[in-house]
């Protein structure tokens, strides 16, 4: 099987199951919201979503650079089909509860934090160091669209079926990528001879540690994003209860669907843009900048009035927040050497993450007390404080000294978008 062939089985597979996701990502904090109409509820869900990054994410790293990359892919995506499937088979028993889709979602998160730590070092494998901004760019791309389209039929598919019924495809959108995935062109022996010698887990974790703290592009961008996550926790747990509190739909209401595609089109916007940006701004800046407009648009989003413009707000934040993201994100992977790939880029993303749960629960709790605006607006001094903080560092000069990469990453994502 040719490397061309493997990284199509790759992206092809992460495109069902990122099409399936889309449906549980609507149809989860809506089942939720219409069982219990507590925002701080739908947050805590968000919150515990993010949580398996926080405590899961060094381990995970570093066993998954030790592991047989396929295998892990492979069983991470049956389990998580196993875990959504519970869902509507408990609805069809009457034995669904609040609690279940609780621990469903935090279940199926941590086994995502295994999976992602494989897919890193499986993606440098399939497409080699030379080829990671390219291949990162094409499933950007595919992820992002299936963003802007996937939330709006979701919301059609909620209001239509029942929740538990819409997130059935889900459970089917994974088993499908696991068959997709055991077939993959990462044989045990090339995984072992392509890694460093087996050390211990711990040895493994300090080593992805020590080459993020020393970094001096990638240390800055990682603790920066713990802001910029902040405010994401407090966007997306709330976006439900934002569109019934604030713009007065049902629970039900299918035109909910719209404000995830709303955000999708934001990020596409964004991944479309940074190549762009990469080549004429200073790599800090762009993270800097990007902080700043988060924390704007964000205030946007709060005061938004009517749908129209509460959409368009929408649109901008989620890009300048995925703007941060994206420039740590394809930075780092092209700074890491292919044996650290997945301890590096679990390690970097369980920090930069690290403000999700907390922006989530302190948002939903915030509302539930002084109401959604009021919460909303809280959340931007997240990003307002890592824009403090990265003007501290030299993230703020024009010429940051990070070698030759970051120039060609510019030109090989371009091509890519």
């Amino acid at each position: 099987m040719t490397t061309r062939t493997g990284f199509g089985l790759f992206l092809t597979a992460r495109v069902v199951s990122w099409a399936g996701s889309t449906v549980t990502a609507v149809a989860l904090p809506v089942l939720l919201y219409q069982r219990t109409g507590s925002a701080s509820l739908s947050g805590l869900l968000t919150a515990l979503e993010a949580l398996p990054y926080l405590v899961l994410g060094l381990p995970a790293g570093a066993l998954a650079d030790r592991w047989d990359r396929r295998r892990t892919l492979t069983w991470c995506s049956w389990s998580s089909a196993a875990l959504i499937a519970a869902i509507p088979a408990a609805a069809a028993l009457g034995l669904l509860s609040t609690v279940q889709l609780m621990l469903t979602g935090l279940a199926v998160s941590a086994v995502f934090v295994f999976f992602d730590a494989a897919a890193f070092g499986a993606l440098a494998t399939l497409v080699g160091h030379d080829g990671l901004a390219r291949a990162t760019g094409r499933m950007m791309s595919a992820s992002t669209l299936i963003g802007l389209i996937g939330p709006s039929a979701a919301g059609l598919l909620v209001a239509t079926l029942a929740p538990p019924t819409a997130i059935t495809l889900d459970a089917l959108s994974y088993a499908a990528a696991a068959l997709l995935l055991s077939r993959l062109p990462l044989t045990p022996i090339a995984h072992v001879k392509a890694r460093s010698p087996v050390r211990g887990t711990l040895a493994d974790i300090a080593e992805g540690l020590q080459y993020i703290r020393r970094h001096p592009l990638i240390r800055p961008l990682t603790l920066l994003g713990i802001g910029n996550s902040f405010t994401e926790g407090a966007v997306v747990g709330l976006i439900v209860v934002t569109a019934v509190r604030t713009f007065g739909m049902d629970p039900d209401d299918g035109r909910i669907g719209l404000f995830w595609a709303a955000a999708a089109l934001g990020a596409l916007a964004a991944a479309t843009a940074l190549p762009r940006l990469q080549k004429r701004a200073p790599l800090g800046w762009i993270t800097l900048g990007g902080l700043a407009a988060n924390a704007a648009f964000l205030a946007c989003w709060a005061a938004s009035p009517g749908l129209v413009t509460g959409l368009a707000s929408l649109a901008c934040w989620q890009s300048a927040n995925a703007l941060v993201s994206l420039n740590g994100i394809v930075i780092r992977q092209q700074l890491t050497p292919g044996p650290l790939q997945g301890r590096i880029n679990t390690t970097a993303r369980m920090i930069a993450w690290g403000g999700q749960p907390l922006g989530a629960a302190a948002s939903g709790l915030l509302a539930d007390a002084v109401g959604v605006r009021t919460a909303l607006l809280t959340a931007a001094l997240g990003a307002l404080l890592s824009l403090s903080a990265g003007l501290t560092t030299p993230l703020r000069r024009r010429a940051v000294e990070v070698g030759t990469s970051g120039s060609a990453l510019g030109s090989e994502a371009g091509k890519a978008a």
